[in-house]
């Protein structure tokens, strides 16, 4: 899985996260922590008053072959 980050067009962080085998049919839970790098006191005040402009892409592939493509968007002005 490829995971990007970008507020605006400026790429904040990509993750590159590899998974093991999985038992077809199981279900299974998976935890990743990971460290997000240090933005500027700005660039959180302008994410904050730009809600929605902080976007992520998530890439999960199968044997490099792309299977689904998940993208978000985020708002961390509390709901105003």
């Amino acid at each position: 899985m490829i995971e990007r980050h970008f507020f605006r067009d400026r790429l904040l962080k990509s993750f590159d996260f590899e998974f093991g085998f999985c038992i077809p049919n199981s279900k299974n839970t998976c935890e990743h922590i990971y460290d997000f790098p240090k933005l500027s006191e700005s660039l959180i005040n302008e994410m904050i008053s730009s809600p929605y402009e902080t976007r992520s892409d998530s890439f999960y592939f199968v044997e490099d072959r792309l299977i689904m493509h998940n993208k978000a968007d985020y708002a961390y002005n509390g709901g105003d």
